[in-house]
């Protein structure tokens, strides 16, 4: 053996080879601390959301990481839904980063879209086709996570879509908490939905519609449509399952009277942002950014107090 072979063979198995050993497996162990105390996720606002709308329709920081694991403290995924018109690029720009941050495994799914949402506007198709959407993308976030249930936070139509799920398809065993924003589940009239057009064209939205009349994901909004009078067909209750929280406005223009957005049953806390804090004027869109909104979600899925108040800053955008 030459001395050059013999110098090789001690320095695999003499110190040099146990110190660079060593060094290794520190540098393994530190990986995953080193992953854990990445950069928290920026937070978007309502800049970031018009620009999201058209250019992110199907993507949000913070949702819809097939990789993410629930923790025994936040043991179940949160499924977000997006409102009218709305996509989960523009409508959780806040929310979705606020919970990954915080530790919850978040996914967020557009539906009800047709040749006329221009892959942006959702909402438009049968909302009883929406709920089987919902469905399968729960069954897919339940089988990539391995969690027995999800929470459900929903925005508007977003809202309502889940609770005829739960209300009819057998849903409400799958869900841990269920939180509405502005929540249309007993609908509106054709006033409050024009008027929301209205809105999102005065922001620069591509609202793709000119005439709601059309779509049945809109129509089936109005408190007189078959949609809605079969969704409540056997009362004005909630199923037994989940803890209700619906999140409400008095400034609200679109889903009216604001009171009709509350539930009825067990396990529900319907709350009014102004009843905790008085000089907050987000309207029906602006709960998207509105911070107590936020606030009292997260304290709803970490089963916190039902007399919570949040800290009254932040507010979202008064429309």
């Amino acid at each position: 053996m030459s001395g050059i072979d013999r110098s090789a063979r001690r320095w695999r198995t003499g110190p040099a080879a146990a110190v660079v050993a060593a060094v290794v497996a520190l540098t393994c162990a530190a990986a995953p601390a080193q992953a854990a105390e990445r950069e928290p996720l920026r937070e978007g606002g309502v800049a970031q959301a018009l620009w999201n709308y058209a250019v992110s329709p199907a993507a949000v920081p913070g949702a819809n990481d097939w990789s993410c694991r629930p923790s025994a403290e936040h043991p179940n995924p949160v499924v977000m839904l997006p409102g009218t018109f709305f996509n989960i690029g523009a409508n959780f720009v806040k929310a979705a980063p606020r919970l990954k941050n915080n530790g919850y495994c978040v996914f967020a799914m557009n539906y009800g879209f047709t040749p006329a949402s221009f892959g942006r506007v959702g909402g438009l198709g049968s909302n009883r086709d929406s709920a089987a959407q919902l469905d399968a993308f729960v069954t897919e976030v339940q089988w990539a996570t391995g969690a027995e249930k999800v929470d459900i936070v929903g925005h508007s139509l977003g809202g309502s879509v889940p609770m005829w799920w739960m209300k009819k398809m057998g849903g409400a065993e799958k869900v841990d908490h269920y939180v509405g924003w502005a929540p249309s589940s007993h609908g509106t009239d054709l006033n409050g939905i024009a008027r929301l057009g209205d809105s999102l064209k005065l922001m620069g939205f591509v609202t793709g519609p000119s005439r709601v009349g059309r779509f049945p994901g809109v129509v089936e909004q109005l408190r007189t449509s078959d949609y809605t009078e079969e969704m409540w067909a056997e009362g004005d209750s909630v199923p037994d399952g989940p803890e209700y929280t619906v999140i409400m406005t008095r400034q609200e223009k679109v889903v009216t009277p604001y009171a009709s957005q509350a539930l009825t049953g067990k396990d529900v806390n319907n709350i009014v942002l102004q009843d905790m804090c008085p000089d907050d004027r987000a309207g029906h869109m602006g709960l998207f950014n509105d911070d107590p909104t936020l606030q009292i979600t997260m304290n709803a899925l970490a089963d916190g107090p039902d007399d919570f108040r949040p800290t009254c800053t932040g507010y979202g955008m008064p429309l």
